[in-house]
């Protein structure tokens, strides 16, 4: 019973990523000129794993098929930078990047760290969290739904119905594990076939 029951869960998440691959998504190639812009921002020199994470997922990017990957790292490691350079590239080529945080803290914290790095790129930053007014929420919503090459940083706030992407490339999960799977589906379904 065990094995039958492990095979059946193998043969699930094999139709599973089957079926995502044949999905198509946005191939999305970073230039040469990006590559120099992003070395010369970054704060520190990157790291061999993280050199090898980044080259990854830039092949994931040009695929042409939606990118499931998790990024596993001790706490300072290094992630951020790795899925921020990932953002970078993502919004050089015009699409949108949310980033989903599990608590309204986190959040605010990735905005200072990402407002610093982001700013000589000229690339546009903004929050969606549950401690906005009203009037801020509804001018974030209104420049992801006119499809503003945006990097949203939010919480459970971006999951609501009234948020709409029109070009989603890249959804980032900060704390993929304090999130249900319904949730993490619901904000890759915002976009068409996100990485």
């Amino acid at each position: 019973l065990a094995f039958e029951e492990l095979l059946e869960l193998q043969l699930a998440l094999a139709r599973r990523r089957r079926a995502r691959a044949l999905r198509p998504a946005p191939r999305i190639e970073a230039d040469p000129l990006l590559r120099r812009r992003l070395a010369s921002i970054l704060p520190f020199p990157l790291t061999g794993a993280q050199r090898n994470a980044i080259r990854e997922i830039g092949a994931d990017l040009r695929s042409g098929h939606p990118m499931a990957r998790l990024l596993q790292g001790d706490v300072g490691s290094g992630k951020t930078i790795v899925a921020t350079l990932a953002a970078l590239v993502v919004l050089d080529s015009g699409a949108q990047v949310a980033l989903l945080a599990p608590t309204e803290l986190l959040a605010v914290q990735h905005l200072a760290t990402l407002s610093r790095w982001l700013a000589p790129t000229g690339h546009a930053l903004a929050p969606l969290i549950g401690s906005l007014r009203a009037a801020e929420k509804r001018r974030v919503r209104e420049r992801l739904a006119a499809g503003e090459p945006l990097l949203v940083v939010g919480t459970h706030a971006l999951l609501e119905d009234d948020v709409a992407f029109a070009r989603l490339g890249l959804a980032v999960v900060d704390e993929q594990h304090r999130f249900g799977a319904a949730q993490r589906q619901r904000l890759l379904e915002k976009g068409s076939a996100p990485h």
